[in-house]
């Protein structure tokens, strides 16, 4: 309390003062004088001349938070709605694969792939199944979509797949409408080759290509692709096949590993005329 009557007597001119100014803004609005009056109205318009860049500045932050706020929630919302289309794709995929395995006679393992080769002739994939899961070396790989490529190296947990986009694939292959017989091949690009088909035989473009019974990595009848042109090269007793494969390999995901082992003789006897 002392402290209070000292910084009161020490600055009591200020004190007065102030207590005046107050007491004056008081009575102010009281005073019906027509100057006051005037002064009183020239205030409020003043204040409200004042008031108006002001209150642009307060919105001007006020909506600068409002706007950071609302971005923050459109990304959250983003990255949730992202989530939840990767959900129901992962779902559709599964889904189809399920079908799949009902269909088939063949034991089959799940594998996700959990890595791709850079080399662009020699293309392969690692999966997440091994000879812990039973895979062995040569078993095919397929999707829903149809033939993916054989099993190249196993370890207990993972496995290597040789594609058929690579420069070493081969594999014994019939049309399914007519029955003609070729080596399916990788064209180098992003297709398929028939090889070996007389230019005499029956085969048209949209024709279906699949597995034959020739082959001694894959059981015949599994889907390939379909036939994207035939072209009859003058001087070539053989026809120049193309083959859009089935499987999106750009977009590969899940794959199963098929529990089909050829006889290991055939295979080394065949493999000397490069028939695969």
């Amino acid at each position: 309390m002392e402290r209070i009557f000292y910084i009161i007597q020490t600055y009591r001119e200020y004190v007065l003062l102030a207590v005046l100014l107050a007491v004056s803004l008081m009575l102010f609005p009281l005073n019906d004088n027509t100057q006051i009056k005037q002064l009183r109205a020239n205030s409020i318009a003043g204040l409200g001349i004042l008031h108006e860049p002001v209150s642009l500045i307060t919105e001007s932050f006020t909506l600068r938070s409002e706007n950071e706020r609302l971005r923050r929630a459109n990304i959250r919302l983003a990255d949730e709605v992202y989530h939840l289309r990767e959900a129901r794709l992962e779902n559709i995929r599964l889904r189809q694969l399920l079908q799949f395995r009902e269909k088939t006679s063949y034991d089959l393992v799940a594998a996700r792939v959990v890595g791709r080769s850079p080399d662009p002739i020699r293309k392969t994939l690692t999966l997440n199944v091994g000879r812990e899961h039973g895979v062995k070396e040569n078993m095919p790989i397929i999707s829903e979509s149809g033939l993916v490529g054989k099993v190249n190296i196993v370890a207990d947990n993972f496995s290597v797949g040789q594609l058929m986009l690579n420069r070493d694939f081969r594999a014994s292959a019939r049309v399914e409408r007519t029955g003609v017989d070729g080596i399916l091949r990788w064209d180098g690009a992003s297709g398929m080759v028939l090889d070996n088909v007389a230019k005499t035989l029956d085969v048209n473009e949209g024709d279906v290509i699949i597995t034959s019974e020739y082959s001694n990595i894959y059981p015949s009848g599994i889907y390939v692709g379909v036939v994207s042109s035939v072209t009859i090269i003058p001087g070539n007793v053989t026809k120049d096949i193309r083959i859009q494969p089935g499987v999106d390999f750009s977009r590969l995901q899940e794959v199963f590993v098929m529990f089909y082992m050829a006889d290991e003789e055939k295979i080394a006897l065949e493999e000397l005329t490069g028939r695969r």
